[in-house]
């Protein structure tokens, strides 16, 4: 009996599976922790662990299941229960002692699936089932050369076919944005086309007009990783924001290279402010021992007593870091769009918190990122594009270099929604929908460190033999029609992309009604040939862009265009629009957030951090309409139940409904 059944389910994951997937083992169970509990299967394969509820099928269009399935990758942590008080934590290789009558998986993306197992002969199934995912664990290995999920794979048509979101993997795409920006003083380079300049770098990048390629790929080699200056994003006003990585000091550059990195760093401005990026922000070690400490605090099984729960959360640090990201970018919005200037954000290897700070800085000063494509388009340029680690960084290998700075940036994200709700076109369901696709084996997007590595494995590169690994498959020029994460009927239901979009966004605030472009009235220019560092919170001015040179004095200038003392309750809006006083007060530009910071302002993204505690979600907003429609149900059905337990002496201290629902929680 069981192997019609093996090849019912075989068939079922081979119509919207995974290439090269394979079921190792299954067992029926019920899912628990839901209300009603969900007969189904628990299946295992060499990829992933997908709970199937009975009648349930796999659709064509949608091939995955955003709600059913747990990669290998994203298990954190497996727990198998007999009886009220055995439990056995199980590791990669361990050996299961017992016959499981529950498992939990708990998911690194803080979900968690709870199954337990029928009686009446099948216990064998729950031994082996548990055992193929205790064994599957052990030999997954998040580098292995998983090629992603083609569209011919995915049951979809390549014939004239565009991806949702330009992929910026072609030149014409580089332009069709460097317009869109009316970015007039710069252009798109091809000297990184074959990935000889720096591998962790797009083959298409802007720089300024005037600069040679030939100037690029020296001075290039001047910069950590080869990361040289380039633009991130041009202001309608006018300033620029370049992100490159650190100097490399121990390098020897002429005259000329040290020309061309100034020139490079300056974009014909006047006004250049350098900008620590890591100063007064946490370090790659700091962002994961936070995420560690917030993930163990937040499991239903939490040792940490109720009333010293927040007092942990503020000790895990987690709060902490998403304050000052949100600090920090807020400064470096003000310092985009009080002057005309460049705004440079230097980082060592140029290739975490400046993706980080970039994005937050685009999100509070230009309406358009904050539309559903545009913030699409963003994460695809200044995360993807720009060759920010994510397999190194969310491997959950417990390496040195593991860190989840991406989905701190997808808090700080969350924080600004929650603050100016009508300001986003897309609501806290996409967040989590993206937040969750990190860690799913579908597509390349997440699980490569470069854009070298995702052309090289899905054969976009072939013509360049001379610079890719040898023997790679492939042929000819042809690109293999690669999904990517924004495909997202990959995994969701139109039904649930439908929720990507927040109901409370005001059309208002779309970038049409935004400041005219050829009228950047609300900037200053900034005082002539001046060089700025902007760290821990202020500006100090410095007399030269470049390390190289012999200049131990600061530059002179004129008292008027010194900072104030850095303070703590002066923030640098204060600083840069109170100088100079004959300019006068002047007000916020056009289309500009700036987010409080202080303690009650941050919060904990429940609906994200606290998915494996179903009754905490209860009441909590839905991002529809619909959904709001259904916890008021909710809430409405526990009223009732509680009014009959309402004593005449709860009557006469005269309890009302908000009282009753915050006990009921």
């Amino acid at each position: 009996m069981p192997e019609p059944r093996s090849r019912q389910l075989g068939s079922c994951l081979a119509s919207g599976g995974l290439p090269g997937e394979q079921i190792l083992a299954w067992a029926p169970g019920v899912r628990k922790g839901l209300e009603p509990e969900m007969p189904g299967t628990l299946i295992c394969s060499n990829l992933r662990v997908t709970f199937q509820p009975h009648g349930w099928q796999r659709s064509q269009e949608t091939p995955l299941s955003s709600e059913y399935d747990f990669s290998l990758a994203n298990i954190g942590r497996l727990e198998a229960v007999h009886g009220p008080s055995r439990v056995q934590l199980l590791r990669p290789g361990s050996l299961l002692k017992f016959i499981p009558e529950e498992i939990l998986i708990h998911g690194q993306d803080f979900r968690l699936l709870r199954v337990g197992f029928e009686a009446g002969g099948l216990e064998p199934q729950a031994f082996q089932v548990t055992m193929a995912i205790v064994q599957a664990r052990a030999q997954n290995s998040p580098a292995q050369q998983y090629a992603g999920i083609t569209l011919s794979q995915a049951g979809q048509s390549s014939d004239s076919r565009k991806p949702p979101i330009p992929l910026l993997e072609t030149i014409e795409d580089w332009e069709t944005e460097r317009k869109k920006q009316a970015a007039r003083g710069w252009r798109v380079s091809t000297v990184n086309e074959r990935f000889d300049v720096a591998t962790s770098l797009p083959r298409y990048f802007w720089v300024p007009n005037r600069t040679l390629d030939s100037e690029i790929r020296r001075a290039f080699g001047h910069f950590h990783q080869g990361r040289g200056p380039r633009l991130s994003w041009h202001h309608p006003g006018g300033s620029d924001l370049l992100r490159c990585g650190g100097f490399y000091t121990a390098s020897d550059p002429n005259k000329e290279d040290i020309r061309a990195v100034e020139s490079m760093l300056q974009a014909g401005h006047s006004d250049v402010v350098l900008v620590d990026t890591m100063d007064e922000l946490p370090s790659l070690a700091d962002v994961q021992l936070a995420h560690l400490r917030l993930r163990a605090l937040c499991l239903p099984d939490s040792s940490v007593a109720e009333d010293k729960w927040f007092s942990a959360l503020e000790g895990t640090r987690w709060l902490d870091y998403t304050r000052s990201c949100l600090r920090k970018a807020s400064d470096i919005s003000v310092l985009v769009t009080s002057r005309v200037r460049s705004v440079v954000l230097q980082e060592r290897g140029d290739r975490d918190f400046n993706g980080l700070l970039s994005s937050l800085v685009q999100l509070l000063s230009a309406p358009e990122a904050r539309t559903l494509l545009g913030f699409q388009s963003l994460v695809q340029r200044e995360w993807v594009a720009a060759g920010h680690p994510f397999l190194t960084r969310l491997r959950g290998s417990g390496a040195s270099e593991e860190a989840p700075v991406f989905l701190l940036f997808l808090d700080c994200v969350w924080q600004l929604l929650q603050q100016f709700p009508a300001e986003f076109e897309f609501s806290e369901f996409f967040l989590l929908a993206l937040h969750d696709s990190v860690r799913v084996p579908d597509t390349l997007t997440f699980l490569r460190d470069t854009p070298w590595e995702r052309g090289k494995q899905s054969g976009q590169f072939n013509n360049y033999t001379q610079v890719y690994t040898p023997g790679f498959p492939g042929a000819g020029n042809s690109i293999n029609p690669q999904l990517s994460v924004w495909d997202w009927n990959l995994r969701y239901s139109n039904k649930q992309i439908l929720q990507f979009r927040n109901p409370g966004y005001d059309p208002e605030h779309c970038p049409d009604s935004w400041l005219p472009r050829q009228q950047p009235s609300f900037m200053v220019p900034g005082p002539p040939s001046s060089v700025w560092l902007f760290s821990r919170g202020s500006l100090t001015p410095l007399n030269q862009l470049c390390p190289w040179r012999d200049s131990p004095s600061l530059l002179a200038v004129s008292s008027r265009w010194l900072p104030r003392p850095a303070i703590s309750s002066e923030s640098l809006a204060d600083q840069e629009w109170g100088l100079p006083s004959h300019w006068g007060a002047c007000p916020l530009p056009p289309g500009l957030l700036l987010p409080g910071c202080l303690g009650p302002q941050i919060r904990l993204w429940t609906r994200c951090y606290l998915r494996g505690r179903p009754e905490v979600q209860m009441g909590l907003s839905a991002p529809t309409i619909s959904g709001l429609q259904e916890e008021l149900s909710h809430l409405q059905e526990l009223l009732r139940k509680w009014t009959p337990r309402i004593s005449p002496e709860d009557h006469s201290k005269k309890r009302n409904s908000n009282t009753i629902l915050s006990q009921s929680r």
